[in-house]
C-alpha cells in the first residue's frame, strides 16, 4: 500500500485521510499541523498516522498532500524541499480550489509530481463529510501522472473528478462561490426586503422556501434559460423602473444587486425570445449602474 504525509490536516485533510484509511488506499504516516496537540487530535479522527512537531521528523512517502490554507500552501512547500525527504516521482499535491498545482513548483524542481485536487463540497463537519463524500465532484488538475493516481485514490471514495484548466482556476472557484456562499447572501437581501415590507423574517423564510427550491428545481431540470420566469422574462419595463425607483430610494446597495442580476436576467430573457426586443433594451438601459 502507497504512504501519503500530510501537511496541514484541517478539516478536508482529515475527511480525505478518514476515507483513504477507510478504503485502504493509503497508508497516512507523517501528519504536521501547526501544533503537535492539532496533529494528535488529526491523528485519532483519521485512525492512522503519527503526528510529528517539525519537516524534519517527515518520514519519506509516495504521495504528500498539503491540506492548509491557501496563504500557507507555498511556504509549506518550500520547507517540505528543504526537509530533503522528496525523491523523483513523490506526487505532491494540494487541495485549493483558487490556486493551480504550478503553485508546487519548487517540489517539481526537486522531481515531484504535482497537481491539485478541489472536492466541491462543505466541509464544515469532518465526520459528517466523510459519511456523505460518496457523488461528490472533484476538479483534478496537474502532472498526468500525478492526476491519473489522484483520480484513482478518490474513486474508491465514490469521488466524480473532472478536469479544471489551470489557468482559469480562481474563475473556477468563483463559481463555487458564487452558487453557494452568495447564494445565502441573496437569500439574505431577499428576507430585508419582505422586512421592509412589514413581513417577519420567520414568515418570509416560509414565503421564499417554495419559490427558491421551485426555480432550484426548475433550473437542474431545464436549464437557467427556460428556468427564467418574473418581470424581466415577460418584458415588463414598468415594473423593474418602479422596482429599481423602490430600492434605490431605500438601499443603494440592494439597488445594485437587483440591478446587476437583472442584466444578466435580460440576457436570458432575450435567449428565450418571448419578451419584446426593444422593452428589454429598455430594461437593460434602466438597470445600468
Amino acid at each position: 500500500m502507497k504512504t501519503i504525509n500530510v501537511i496541514g490536516c484541517g478539516n478536508v485533510g482529515k475527511t480525505l485521510s478518514r476515507l483513504w484509511t477507510r478504503h485502504r488506499v493509503f497508508k497516512v504516516q507523517s501528519i504536521l499541523n501547526r501544533s503537535l496537540e492539532s496533529g494528535l487530535r488529526a491523528v485519532q479522527f483519521v485512525g492512522s498516522g503519527r503526528a510529528v512537531r517539525d519537516y524534519a521528523q517527515l518520514e519519506r512517502a509516495d504521495l504528500v498532500m498539503i491540506s492548509a490554507s491557501d496563504e500557507a500552501i507555498r511556504a509549506c512547500c518550500e520547507q517540505l524541499c528543504l526537509a530533503g525527504i522528496l525523491e523523483e516521482g513523490v506526487i505532491v499535491f494540494h487541495l485549493s480550489g483558487s490556486l493551480p498545482s504550478t503553485l508546487l513548483e519548487p517540489a517539481g524542481a526537486e522531481g515531484a509530481l504535482v497537481a491539485s485536487v478541489h472536492p466541491v463540497k462543505s466541509f464544515a463537519d469532518p465526520l459528517r463529510a466523510v459519511e456523505t463524500f460518496a457523488g461528490t465532484f472533484c476538479a483534478v488538475e496537474g502532472d498526468p501522472q500525478a492526476c491519473e493516481a489522484i483520480r484513482g485514490a478518490l474513486d474508491p471514495c465514490g469521488a466524480t473528478t473532472f478536469p479544471v484548466d489551470p489557468h482559469f482556476k480562481t474563475v473556477y472557484h468563483a463559481a463555487t462561490v458564487v452558487v453557494s456562499n452568495y447564494l445565502v447572501a441573496l437569500m439574505e437581501v431577499g428576507l430585508r426586503c419582505f422586512e421592509k415590507a412589514a413581513i417577519p423574517r420567520e414568515t418570509a423564510i416560509e414565503i421564499i422556501r417554495p419559490i427558491a427550491t421551485g426555480t432550484l428545481d426548475n433550473v437542474f431540470e431545464l436549464g437557467t434559460v427556460a428556468a427564467l420566469t418574473g418581470p424581466i422574462a415577460r418584458g415588463e419595463s414598468s415594473v423593474v423602473a418602479r422596482q429599481g425607483e423602490a430600492l434605490a430610494k431605500w438601499d443603494e446597495a440592494i439597488r445594485s444587486v437587483y440591478g446587476s442580476l437583472g442584466q444578466i436576467a435580460v440576457e436570458l430573457s432575450a435567449a428565450q425570445g418571448h419578451a419584446d426586443p426593444e422593452a428589454l433594451a429598455a430594461i437593460k438601459r434602466m438597470l445600468e449602474p
